[in-house]
């Protein structure tokens, strides 16, 4: 009764507040879209000599996600998966390559730090996203250390006239549990349009569900409350400053389903986060705007109470847990600042050149530590970069990107250098080539994505790392063709891309045994490993009311070396939860400007697993290889004008996972598996919501 009751006081908030409508991209706006990830510097899409992709916030909403985590499933070469039966946290992967290997970028700065890449993902909401876009292949030229599987960029909201919206969501997840959501936004710019705020919050509810009536949950508990604004002031016409800041709380508890402190589950995981973020942006155009100075610095701070834990059985045991239960704390604070200079010269060899020089130190304090566990992690990583790029436009329809970076790591003996080249070569306007070549690294950082803290066997694996752990290296190649079609209503188009990467020295988790509290394992540089593979995507938009978009990756991605992963069980070449075939399509129907349909896939290939005994439905350790899945979903909305109010209504419901293709062999009970999970994030869920606008 509770949970309706505020439902229903959400939904009256609704009713007092409004927002911009979207409209839907005009055909000629669509080949000539800007981008910035690729180069660090403004450019159309179609003359970019990197390979970008963008997906901006009016398709987010068309698909109905809430979180960042949701929507990068709908992009090309790009898988996000669910890691954790019992806290859900999700991992990024791109390329085939986990999600230590991806950078992830807020408004262009690496504030995304190792902690915060284990549920930071789900807690973006939608709501403060003008669009994100994504480059595939390695990027540590522009970005440094972790760019070698691809780079996301996620932009914030700016605000650009008076406009309000409040959205209010509730879905239904398998017929037992609820979640709901909230978000509203706000932008304000003053008459003289040289100043502006833009306001964002967002609150989410979601109680557990159990799949398999163990009373254990397979999708936590979730309370999360998100706050932010950015800000931007135009003292001349040449000059802008731009300020954001973000505070996101979150609460989330997996494991028994009783009302009980965690110490006294038979086995949970209890997560409280705080995560401020923070950045300041100034720019100043010179020279007839031929060249431009930007000063940055951005600033992150996580804090994260935890507890991760099994009740023990023996009596000693228990009495001793119940002196010293596994309570952690964890703080991360990131710092960056930097400077870049851009200078265009216009008669360069007969061509166009534009200079980008720039230099930033980025510092990551990162302290993890549960007591109980004997378990810590103390680590401060400080890297100082240097890069230059020269975007050559050599004729109309060849354009050449070279550049190198610098960098200085405090945990890597020597310096290192990473080169870049690209290649656009376009073809009677509506065809580009492109090829790239780009060398990375992975700095040999103590805490990532791959430390997460799991159950197995009746006790808790955990992840060290070799003190003589070195960098890793990486040479990257891609290659694309680009081809759209466009007439006065119709524009259809593909994008074909091959690419190889090569990792020398690569990371790997090797099972080393098992102590008193479960399975260890150790990060070590294990063999060189290979990387390959193919994206195609196809689109096409028919007179600005049917839009479709499908994307299908076929890859490889194999150590030279075979790698342990279960002792005692046979060793394997190949690279854990990494399916060979995956892929997404969408499609958006607007056969009237008040009627608006979508319908959405996501497919997901088999993929190899390691399953280690311990529940009583698992009585061996084994290597798994899953089932594929087909995750349909979609949504019809009804937009409802008045001009009287002075704002629209949009009501809208849908369905996620329509067939229900959700996994039905989850471990049982307290000494589960909890990484023994794959396939879709939800079963079959209901949703329902209104959204006011102007």
């Amino acid at each position: 009764m509770k949970k309706i009751v505020t439902f229903l006081l959400l939904m009256c908030l609704s009713l007092l507040n409004a927002q911009e409508k979207d409209s839907i991209v005009p055909i000629e706006n669509y080949l000539n879209e800007v981008v910035i990830t690729g180069t660090k510097t403004f450019k159309r899409k179609t003359n970019s000599p990197v390979l970008v992709t963008v997906l901006d916030s009016k398709a987010l909403d068309n698909l109905q996600v809430c979180n960042l985590s949701e929507g990068l499933k709908f992009q090309p070469g790009l898988r996000v998966e669910t890691d954790c039966q019992t806290c859900n946290y999700t991992q990024l992967r791109i390329n085939g390559l986990a999600g230590g290997y991806s950078q992830i970028l807020i408004n262009g700065r690496p504030i995304f730090s190792p902690l915060m890449g284990l549920y930071g993902m789900e807690q973006l909401p939608v709501n403060m996203i003008e669009r994100i876009e994504v480059v595939r292949g390695g990027g540590s030229s522009l970005y440094g250390s972790s760019a070698i599987g691809g780079t996301v960029n996620v932009i914030t909201k700016v605000p650009k006239k008076d406009a309000f919206e409040v959205n209010t969501t509730y879905y239904n997840i398998d017929g037992q549990t609820d979640d709901y959501n909230l978000n509203a936004n706000a932008t304000l710019v003053n008459e003289k349009r040289n100043a502006g705020v833009s306001l964002f919050m967002s609150h989410r509810e979601r109680d557990f569900y159990d799949a398999n009536g163990d009373n254990f949950s397979e999708i936590p508990l979730i309370e999360n409350n998100s706050i932010g604004a950015n800000f931007f002031f135009q003292p001349a016409e040449n000059q802008k400053l731009e300020l954001s800041l973000s505070n996101l709380n979150e609460y989330r508890f997996g494991g028994e389903m009783v009302d009980k402190p965690a110490y006294l589950t038979q086995q949970s995981e209890e997560r409280k986060h705080k995560i401020w973020l923070g950045s300041l942006d100034y720019q100043i155009n010179f020279n007839d705007d031929n060249s431009s100075f930007i000063a940055y610095a951005a600033w992150q701070n996580t804090d994260r109470k935890h507890y991760t834990g099994i009740f023990p059985e023996d009596l000693i045991d228990i009495e001793n847990h119940l002196l010293h239960p596994p309570y952690g704390i964890s703080t991360t604070q990131t710092l960056q600042g930097g400077v870049q200079l851009n200078h265009k010269v216009n008669d360069f060899l007969n061509g166009v050149n534009v200079f980008t020089f720039g230099a930033e130190y980025l510092s990551d304090e990162v302290f993890d530590e549960i007591v109980s566990y004997n378990y810590l992690v103390d680590q401060h990583t400080k890297n100082f970069g240097a890069f230059i790029q020269s975007d050559w436009e050599i004729l109309p329809s060849l354009d050449l990107l070279s550049g190198v970076r610098f960098d200085k790591h405090n945990l890597i003996d020597t310096p290192i250098f990473s080169p870049r080249v690209a290649l656009l070569y376009k073809y009677k306007e509506n065809t580009q080539f492109r090829f790239s070549y780009g060398t990375g690294f992975r700095a040999p950082q103590a805490f990532d994505t791959d430390l997460h803290i799991a159950f197995s066997g009746g006790g808790v694996s955990r992840v060290i790392y070799d003190p003589n752990l070195i960098e890793e290296r990486s040479e990257s190649f891609s290659t694309s063709i680009n081809y759209d079609k466009a007439t006065e209503k119709f524009i259809a188009g593909f994008t074909l891309e091959a690419f190889y990467t090569k990792l020398n020295d690569a990371f790997i988790l090797e099972n080393i045994g098992e102590d008193e509290f479960g399975e260890i394992f150790e990060k070590q540089n294990g063999s060189d490993a290979n990387v390959k593979g193919v994206t195609l995507e196809l689109r096409a938009n028919f007179n600005k009311k049917l839009q479709l978009e499908t994307g299908y990756t076929i890859q490889s991605s194999k150590y030279d070396e075979a790698v342990t992963y279960i002792d005692g069980v046979a060793p394997t070449v190949n690279f854990l939860r990494t399916p060979n075939h995956y892929g997404f399509g969408m499609a958006t129907f607007t056969p009237t400007k008040n009627w608006n349909f979508n319908l959405n896939f996501v497919y997901t290939g088999t993929m190899e697993l390691a399953h280690f005994a311990g529940a009583p439905n698992q009585t061996i350790d084994e290597m798994v290889e899953t089932r594929p899945f087909w995750e349909f979903n979609t949504k019809i909305g009804y937009i409802l004008e008045s001009q009287k109010l002075g704002f629209d209504l949009e009501i809208y419901g849908g369905i996620k996972n329509i067939f229900n293709e959700y996994q039905d062999d989850f471990d049982m009970g307290k000494n589960r598996d909890s990484n023994y999970i794959y396939g879709p994030a939800l079963p079959r869920t209901f949703f329902i919501g209104l959204k006011l606008f102007n």
